[in-house]
């Protein structure tokens, strides 16, 4: 570890971006301080990979419309704080809304049959990682012949929004590749991108030493379209083949929104039609209404800012009043960025 920490500080070659996709990843950088420990040269670049920071302001407003037709909005607790077009679900909750945080989606099965009368919307956020759990809410939901649970959906898939970055003129030179995803999906998926590309992946897990490795692996291969996985004792090529064909039991590939991306072909999941009755209006939720026009989200989400630049930052946005996702979520760009002092 001691020569790849070298190399690495030591780099002077050409400068090189890498986009820590993941949200953990972002995280984990900033608290093991790993750009102390890289060259200049290599710069790192938050991505699209905190599924709170991704979803619109259309689906928040959508949760909140249906908690003031008397829903309880069951959620994780950071969607709560995210900012709608207008308010939040916090807000909202102010305001004598039932919205309930969970820390398992299953738990909502538990909260609808003891309360029969009252109709619960699941808000179901999230990449690969967090869908098969949602196959599984299903399955139970089904099981159990539950008839007041409804989900309300906005879930990702990450090689497409990938694909699309690039295609954009991304000034990427590599990617370290979301670990947790890629337990479910296999590296494989990210193949075909690297070889069109000609940009390596490095498959990271989340300790200072993992992420030091696969900074290695994809700066010594730059330019070069190779997967490497860097995460071998959870990760392989193929991925969770049980998790696979629980989703596709109960879930489609769609085109889906993304927040600072628009719509990017290909990029969701929804509800196979068999089981549209268990969607609470999933579709159309596109639009991203800024609650304050001055919030640079977007242009953090895709890289093309540091979180520091944006004119909210540290100023009247900060973890205690966002004025944006990437500023709510431990995940966020934003959050990690001011909770640890980033400064890159």
């Amino acid at each position: 570890m001691e020569s790849i920490k070298e190399y690495l500080v030591g780099y002077d070659g050409p400068p090189v971006n890498i986009m820590e996709i993941c949200g953990s990843h972002t995280e984990a950088v900033a608290r093991f301080g790993i750009p102390s420990l890289i060259s200049d040269k290599i710069k790192l670049i938050s991505g699209p990979g905190c599924p709170v920071c991704v979803t619109t302001s259309a689906y928040i407003d959508r949760l909140l419309s249906l908690a003031r037709e008397g829903k309880v909005i069951a959620t994780f607790g950071d969607l709560i704080r995210v900012p709608g077009s207008h308010d939040s679900l916090s807000d909202a909750k102010g305001e004598g809304a039932d919205i309930r945080m969970v820390y398992s989606p299953l738990d909502v099965v538990d909260l609808a049959e003891g309360e029969p009368d009252k109709e619960f919307v699941f808000a179901a956020v999230g990449f690969e990682t967090t869908t098969p759990v949602y196959a599984l809410l299903m399955e139970e939901i089904i099981e159990r012949n539950i008839k007041n649970i409804n989900l309300l959906t906005a879930l990702k898939t990450m090689p497409e929004v990938v694909e699309e970055m690039l295609s954009k003129g991304a000034p990427i030179d590599g990617f370290l590749a979301p670990g947790h995803v890629s337990v479910v999906t296999g590296y494989e998926v990210f193949e075909p991108i690297a070889k069109k590309y000609d940009i390596p992946f490095a498959v990271s897990g989340f300790e200072g030493e993992e992420i030091l490795l696969a900074l290695y692996e994809v700066v010594s291969n730059r330019g070069k379209g190779v997967i490497k996985n860097c995460y071998p004792k959870v990760v392989s090529a193929v991925g969770n083949t049980v998790a696979k064909e629980k989703i596709n039991n109960y879930f489609e590939k769609c085109d889906a929104a993304w927040r600072g991306l628009g719509i990017v072909p290909g990029s969701g999941m929804r509800l196979r039609e068999k089981y549209a009755g268990y969607d609470a209006g999933s579709s159309g939720l596109d639009s991203d209404e800024k609650m304050n026009p001055a919030c640079s989200c977007a242009s953090v989400l895709t890289g093309r800012m540091r979180p520091y630049d944006c004119p909210l930052y540290g100023r009247i946005c900060n973890p205690q009043n966002p004025q944006g996702a990437c500023m709510v979520s431990t995940e966020g760009s934003c959050y990690s960025y001011y909770v640890n002092k980033r400064k890159d």
